[in-house]
């Protein structure tokens, strides 16, 4: 018995043309296996081995899409067969495995239906990348200029590697990393960022995220329970610490670095800092502040998390080396190629002290099973041939040049604001003379311009008091931004709230 208020829709009773099948009648299930139709015929050309597989697919992926909808009759094997110029039983045995699977039901004598328990929802593949805000220019901070990356020597290195690599490489890695690649960083951060870097204490991670992530699990295994945190500061630190199961307690800077008086009192043995380059003042901690912090992590037995996210990028001296370099027992390591190649490749390092290790390592572990292969002994070949280190002096003149033009720029269109912060890094702060305030006045106009710029205040970790906030602080990250624009955003900014 066919269910009431349904339509067939069957095919004629000769093989149908290429085009499609003929003779519908003009009823619903007529236009829905018309509009089905065309999935099926690439099945019926395919090669005959997989010819019944890609039928039943054609006819699976019709359903699902909602090309043939539930109660929809459909044309009898014979017929199906005849049309597409298939066998009977492949058709037969089609119908039956979609029956099985409940995309279809036969009733006895009346043909077969498409099923009502289809629920899945059209395929859709969002990309939830986070995206500039389409402003004319970008001022945001924190992103390097990625038509800088290196695709030529890059695409040379991989050939490298897939042609030396050798087949039993590709098994599962050391959770560590490959031995090449921590022997090749090890190297390089030892010359580079003066570090104490034995490659059996490296871990290659995905990124300064996944190292934070990692010494947060590994911490509150070990009973701790807060992290503190510069303030100002990297707002992802709250996320990445809680999703460990850890609080953040915002500690207060000065002008050398993290206040020792706040840090004392709050009662943490962790704390995560950015000493080369604060994030986002743009100080670097002050030899004096170092060392009063090492010499805080030895009186609590504490960890001191050194996040070095730009530390190579310094333009008007050698880059102060990493705090690490003088403790590596209390001080836990970070660093990436996110500024200086592409933070889409999701690479980075972690140092870690020897009391840490096993657990980190475990933990490493039993999350991912390691990183990528290929791209380990792609990123080893590339700092093994110098390309990296090349890449670094390409990356440092053109960062050094963006932010000669942002300060002068803002000169030229804002007299009197202070560039403030050490040269170095991805972006700068700069404070505007007061006639420029009140800051929401002027975000708001600037916004209207089409230029997006991030006040300093977006980065404090406790309320800003109105007074602290009468004065426009920006944050404005230059190193994606070409010197023509930087003047032309600048000049932007200085029409719209003149206007």
């Amino acid at each position: 018995m066919t269910p009431s208020g349904t339509n067939s829709a069957r095919l004629p009773d000769t093989p149908g043309s290429a085009s499609g099948p003929s003779g519908s009648s003009g009823t619903s299930g007529s236009a829905a296996w018309a509009a089905a139709w065309e999935l099926l015929l690439p099945a019926a050309s395919a090669p005959a081995r997989a010819r019944g597989r890609s039928l039943q697919a054609a006819l699976r992926e019709a359903v699902r899409s909602g090309r043939l909808a539930p109660g929809t009759r459909l044309p009898s094997s014979r017929e199906l067969a005849a049309d597409l110029g298939v066998s009977r039983g492949l058709v037969t045995e089609a119908y039956e495995q979609l029956t099985a699977e409940g995309y279809l039901r036969s009733d006895r004598g009346a043909g077969t239906w498409v099923g009502g328990a289809v629920r899945a929802a059209h395929p859709r593949a969002r990309d939830l990348a986070p995206r500039s805000p389409g402003a004319h220019v970008d001022f945001l901070p924190g992103t390097p200029d990625l038509a800088l990356f290196p695709r030529a020597a890059w695409a040379a290195a991989q050939r490298g590697v897939l042609a030396e690599l050798p087949h039993h490489a590709l098994g599962y890695p050391d959770p560590r990393g490959l031995p090449r690649l921590r022997t090749a960083l090890a190297e390089l951060l030892t010359r580079r960022r003066g570090v104490v870097a034995d490659p059996e204490r490296v871990l290659v991670v995905s990124g300064v995220a996944q190292a934070t992530t990692l010494l947060g699990f590994v911490l509150h295994a070990r009973g701790v329970r807060a992290v503190g945190v510069e303030d100002p500061g990297t707002p992802e630190h709250g996320g990445l610490y809680a999703s460990a199961g850890l609080r953040t307690v915002p500690l207060p800077l000065d002008d050398e670095g993290l206040a020792m008086g706040p840090l004392r009192e709050s009662g943490v043995r962790v704390v995560a800092t950015t000493p080369a380059h604060q994030f986002p003042s743009g100080i670097a901690y002050s030899a004096r502040r170092r060392a009063e912090l090492l010499d805080w992590a030895h009186s609590v037995d504490g960890l001191v998390v050194e996040d070095d996210y730009d530390g190579d990028f310094r333009y008007d001296r050698a880059p102060v080396g990493a705090l690490q370099g003088l403790d590596p027992e209390h001080v836990a390591y970070a660093g990436s190629v996110s500024k200086s190649l592409a933070p889409g490749l999701r690479l980075g390092w972690l140092l870690v002290p020897s009391s840490l290790a096993e657990e980190v390592v475990e933990r490493k572990r039993t999350m991912d099973l390691g990183n990528p292969v290929v791209d380990q002994a792609l990123l080893a070949r590339f700092m093994e041939r110098g390309d990296y280190d090349r890449q670094l002096r390409r990356c440092q003149r053109a960062y050094r040049e963006r932010r000669d033009a942002l300060v002068a720029a803002l000169e030229h269109h804002f007299p009197g604001t202070q560039v403030s912060g050490i040269a170095a890094g991805l972006h700068a702060i700069a404070t505007l003379p007061l006639r420029y305030g009140p800051p929401p006045r002027f975000l708001a106009r600037v916004a209207a311009a089409g230029v997006a710029v991030r006040p300093l205040t977006d980065y404090a970790q406790t309320p800003v008091g109105e007074e602290e906030g009468a004065v426009v602080r920006l944050v404005l990250g230059y190193a994606h931004v070409p010197p023509a624009r930087i003047w032309e955003g600048v000049g932007l900014m200085a029409t719209a709230v003149a206007g």
